[in-house]
């Protein structure tokens, strides 16, 4: 049996294939001047992972937070998308599944349709997306996918790799470094994604990781 043909690999999003940073701080600095609220956009864009309305709730009242949220959403479909960057070696890592048979999935915490606008505009080709997930309840998205592995920035991918019992693979290009990663449980720890090929094709053939 071709086990590369079954392989199927879970991304996060969110400074794991794309520094999406600039376009998150520039639509935080919209939403601020067009509600008259001051909101620390560096700070936001420090700690990027859980789903918006967690992030807004520190800096609207609860009965706001749903609709802040909702604002959010619209100005980064119109404003936010054009800054954001593909980090180093997403494409190549995509590229490296593709090149065994094999598919890719994206499972992250932002909103399903602005995640299908930054992968369109970066030219990022995945199998399948799902959105609006964060921690744990990614492991029920990614076993029904059937991914082994799941690659992400944050502390919530780590959970939500062990959620879905696959490989938990870190990569420091988020707001933990590799020490932090390493901590909270995951198999593997990457710089970037620039090693994943090399990584993975290692892995697939029973090389130590």
């Amino acid at each position: 049996m071709n086990e590369s043909a079954q392989l199927t690999v879970g991304f996060d999003l969110d400074m794991t294939l794309i520094d999406s940073r600039p376009g998150i701080k520039a639509v935080y600095d919209l939403l601020a001047a067009e509600t008259g609220v001051e909101i620390d956009s560096e700070l936001v864009v420090s700690r990027l992972g859980p789903p918006v309305e967690l992030e807004i709730a520190n800096w609207y009242p609860a009965e706001a937070v749903t609709e802040m949220s909702d604002r959010y959403r619209a100005l980064y479909a119109q404003y936010g998308v054009a800054d954001c960057l593909a980090l180093p070696g997403a494409h190549a890592a995509l590229d490296s599944i593709r090149a065994l048979g094999g598919r890719s999935v994206v499972v992250t915490g932002k909103h399903g349709p602005n995640a299908r606008l930054n992968l369109d505009a970066l030219d990022l080709r995945v199998d399948a997306l799902h959105g609006t997930v964060f921690g744990p309840l990614k492991g029920a998205k990614l076993r029904a996918e059937g991914a082994r592995i799941y690659v992400g920035d944050h502390l919530g991918d780590i959970e939500g790799a062990r959620a879905a019992e696959a490989l938990a693979v870190g990569v420091a290009t988020g707001p933990y470094d590799a020490a932090a990663l390493r901590a909270a449980g995951a198999d593997v720890v990457l710089p970037d994604l620039t090693g994943f090929p090399d990584w993975l094709g290692d892995y697939l053939s029973g090389q130590p990781a």
